[in-house]
């Protein structure tokens, strides 16, 4: 394993083989990182963290106290930003923003959280993503929200606090999503979910439940 000269390691922490330490990380107390995780520079995570083999966390992410990040999962790529020029070529914005997980957030493996453009990506406090998910730049997932396997939300996304997504669901972007909502499987979201409303279909209608 190799942990840099600037890192600040807390106690009881576990680093498992060939892991990689950045410069300016800070790691807190009880935290366990397994083999082949790849923490970049000014990274912060928080005490009790465990994160295991194959994770990705790319620079100037912020993850909290308690939060379980399983294999294979990224955190802080690129968002998927690019502009056509003149001659109708695409070429990239820069993605300078970072990806902040607040406490006891679970993200499942081989999820992606990309980067803000600008600002943060923000995962709040107690919000459980399942495998496969995609979360796009500047989301905004709200507290106790739930994320099940292979949804799709799309860049500057807002979910309010306690949101439920079937699998497969997807969401549009520049879209809020209110307190309480939930879609079902392969809800296809084109338009503001109002607060505590069940959506679903394609496109999604909300539908009422027995």
């Amino acid at each position: 394993s190799f942990i840099d000269v600037s890192a600040q390691m807390g106690d009881n922490v576990y680093l498992g083989a060939f892991s990689y330490i950045g410069s300016n990380v800070k790691v807190g107390d009880n935290v366990e990182i397994y083999p082949n995780v790849t923490i970049g520079s000014n990274v912060e995570i928080g005490a009790g963290t465990v994160i295991y083999p194959g994770v990705t966390v790319y620079r100037d992410c912020i993850i909290g106290k308690n939060c379980i990040i399983h294999s294979g999962a990224v955190i802080g790529a690129d968002g998927f930003g690019f502009a056509p020029d003149k001659n109708g070529e695409f070429q990239k914005i820069p993605q300078i923003g970072n990806v902040v997980l607040e406490d006891c957030v679970d993200v499942g493996a081989n999820s992606s959280i990309d980067r803000a453009t600008m600002g943060s990506t923000i995962v709040r406090k107690g919000a459980k993503i399942d495998n496969l998910v995609q979360i796009a730049h500047n989301v905004v997932i709200g507290k106790h929200c739930l994320i099940c396997a292979q949804v799709g939300i799309s860049g500057s996304t807002t979910l309010g606090d306690y949101v439920v997504f079937g699998g497969q669901a997807g969401i549009a972007g520049h879209l809020t999503v209110g307190k309480g909502a939930k879609a079902g499987g392969r809800a296809a979201i084109t338009a503001d979910v109002p607060a505590g409303t069940f959506v679903n279909g394609n496109p999604a209608i909300p539908y009422q439940l027995e």
